[in-house]
């Protein structure tokens, strides 16, 4: 199943679309999900996902601020992951093996990059994320407008689970890591981490 792109995390149903365009993004904001479970062809699904926002500093709302686009992620940086592969093209350079072992996800947040706005369901359902790439030089980079928030499940905090919206919040709760936590089952694991920790010096 494709890691579907929503223009945001925002439940409400009421909101303005950016435009379809290539423009300046901003991570500033990941939620960890927990493992969903699903069926795809006939077949039952179970991925751990996230989702990562982007503010577009460029592209403004009608109040002024930036818009916001969201992107769900499977948490895995096998070879053939639409993270790795997202996160490979951003980074404008592949992981290493020592990489691969350890990678922080929280370093994705305050990080630019550029994004590919796209129509989705043929332009009548809003828009998704489509390519992210680096920043290529010489591009201004306005100031980061939201604060930067990350949401772990195995780091578990009820102030910030309370701040997400009614419908993350439920993702949330149909979770088996949660389902465990909840009812005394297998230690919930913590999860901003892909392996363990990474000294190489590139853009994240």
């Amino acid at each position: 199943m494709s890691t579907a792109s929503t223009v945001s995390i925002d439940d409400s149903g009421d909101f303005e679309h950016p435009p379809v365009c290539t423009t300046l993004g901003r991570c500033f904001k990941i939620v960890d999900i927990g493992t969903q479970r699903g069926e795809y062809m006939g077949e039952p699904t179970k991925k751990r996902k996230m989702i990562v926002s982007f503010e577009l500093p460029t592209k403004l709302m009608q109040d002024g601020r930036p818009f916001v686009v969201s992107k769900f992620w499977t948490r895995s940086l096998h070879k053939n992951a639409d993270f790795r592969k997202d996160l490979e093209t951003w980074r404008g350079i592949a992981f290493t093996e020592e990489e691969l072992k350890a990678f922080d996800i929280n370093r994705l947040l305050t990080k630019p990059c550029m994004l590919s706005i796209v129509a989705k369901g043929g332009g009548k359902e809003g828009v998704k994320v489509g390519a992210i790439t680096g920043v290529p030089d010489g591009i201004t980079i306005p100031a980061q407008v939201n604060p930067s928030f990350s949401f772990w499940i195995g780091d578990w905090n009820q102030e910030k689970f309370e701040s997400l919206t009614d419908g993350v919040k439920a993702l949330i709760m149909r979770s088996d890591e949660y389902k465990a936590m909840v009812g005394g089952g297998a230690q919930v694991p913590a999860a901003a981490a892909a392996g363990g920790s990474s000294a190489a010096k590139v853009p994240f």
